[in-house]
């Protein structure tokens, strides 16, 4: 069993020991101490609740709902729905926060909860230790029968959503179904299949192959939208038969294509490829984080825009876009933050703006993606005892190649042109993960090896 409390929420394997796995006495006291920061810093007992269709979240629910209510604060449930769309409900519902009840992509046996703030945004690091803190001390008090907080379901709001995507106006219904594109989508049976195939007929597209799009929580695979996970409806579109395929995760914040011949577009290139198209149509900056493609500084600069990585982690994407006034950024892994709509990972804003660029493109979608400069990411990690010091090691190497531009804001990126290598250690056990990225597949993984042998170096040297 496991239980991973962090600044940005609580999650873990359903069942277990209260401490070893998400139990509901751990929900009923993360609840309490997430609802008790709402009352304190906002004074707005209400708060906007929203979960993805895994086989616990009915359970999970109904103790945050209540131990929310037993604070005294008013519950909008939105029941099944997306996490973007939780977002995008609590400025609307004039909440003090927002909490959605998914483990994102991971396997079934996982859920959590992700905490928002009054904007619809994920919490700040300062809000999040706030919280822990008050979890781990107990620090709440529950209200008196005459003041316990009333309880909602609002069960609409995915099509108001929806409908915020179509009035976007760089989403070109028009021109999406005048192309009447043939689509395949993969919803991991969770809520992205009640929301993309019901926006994907909003946007004029008809000819839809709904797999797994049954929201019940049997994830038919591995949730996490990667190729190798991916096999089924890559089969599907290599007999020729559509024109692209679509796939999210269980809570529809990342997003991911597949070409008509069943090859992947690639998740990274999810961002580049609406970056370019919203670059077209409003100049201006970019951020994603610094584990993410450099296609994307790439296009940036070619539109004449300026590119800035920020610190793995929505919230320090979403500082880093405010910091630089982004136009469009994101995450590597399908995420796309478009200010316009609001600040968070969309994967029904992607499809609205990447459905418009290819519409507009007018060719197929493996087409497009040759457009764009081809990178190659090797990911790698390497484990190492408790005793070691990982910042000091990672000290070490950003001193051997100080001769590079190097970038520490969250662990060590190093700069060789137009390849890179970057650094960062687990905030949860002694792993230092490698990134590295290169135009060729074998140059990634010798730079990622170079740096393996370079920190066994520094290990070995320390143990003398």
């Amino acid at each position: 069993m496991s239980l991973i409390k962090s600044i940005s929420g609580i999650r873990g394997t359903i069942g277990g020991k209260s401490g070893d796995g998400l139990t509901p006495v751990d929900i009923v006291k993360f609840a309490s101490a997430y609802g008790a920061w709402v009352i304190e810093t906002t004074h707005n007992p209400k708060v906007v609740i929203g979960r993805d269709a895994r086989l616990s979240g009915e359970m999970v629910s109904g103790l945050v709902s209540a131990t929310l209510q037993g604070l005294g604060i008013d519950v909008i449930d939105l029941g099944l729905s997306t996490t973007p769309t939780v977002e995008f409900a609590v400025p609307l519902e004039k909440a003090g926060g927002g909490i959605i009840l998914t483990a994102s992509h991971n396997p079934i046996q996982w859920n959590a909860l992700k905490l928002l703030n009054s904007r619809g945004e994920f919490i700040s690091d300062v809000e999040g230790k706030s919280i822990l803190e008050k979890a781990e001390q107990e620090d709440f008090t529950f209200a008196e029968v005459k003041k316990l907080g009333s309880y909602t379901q609002i069960d609409d709001y995915i099509d108001r959503h929806i409908q915020h995507v179509l009035d976007l106006e760089l989403v070109d219904v028009e021109a999406i179904s005048a192309r009447n594109f043939k689509v395949v989508v993969d919803a991991v049976n969770s809520t992205g299949g009640i929301a993309v195939p019901k926006l994907l007929r909003a946007l004029g597209v008809n000819d839809i192959e709904e797999m797994f799009c049954t929201p019940d929580g049997h994830f038919p695979h591995n949730p996490e939208p990667l190729p190798e996970n991916l096999r089924d409806i890559s089969s599907k579109l290599e007999r020729g038969n559509f024109d692209l395929g679509i796939v999210v995760d269980p809570d529809v914040d990342r997003l991911a294509f597949i070409n008509e011949d069943g090859s992947a577009f690639g998740e990274e290139y999810t961002l580049v490829a609406v970056a370019d198209y919203v670059l077209s149509k409003t100049p201006g900056n970019t951020v994603s984080n610094l584990s993410s493609t450099r296609a994307l500084r790439d296009v940036t600069e070619k539109r004449q825009g300026q590119y800035t990585a920020a610190a793995v982690g929505e919230v320090n994407v979403v500082n880093q876009m405010k910091a630089v006034d982004a136009v469009i950024g994101g995450e590597g892994n399908g995420g796309i933050i478009y200010p316009t709509s609001h600040y968070g990972r969309d994967a029904l804003v992607g499809i609205g703006l990447f459905l418009t660029h290819l519409a507009n493109f007018g060719k197929s979608i493996s087409r497009l993606r040759a457009t764009y400069p081809n990178y190659h990411i090797s990911k790698n990690k390497i484990e190492l005892t408790p005793e070691i010091d990982v910042d000091r090691i990672l000290d070490e190497i950003k001193s051997k190649y100080k001769s590079h531009p190097i970038n520490d804001i969250d662990g060590v990126k190093i700069e060789f042109e137009k390849e890179w290598v970057h650094l960062r250690k687990s905030n949860t056990e002694p792993i230092i993960r490698i990134y590295s990225e290169s135009e060729s597949e074998a140059t990634a993984e010798h730079l990622a090896q170079k740096l393996i042998a370079d920190i066994k170096e520094v290990v070995n040297a320390s143990m003398i």
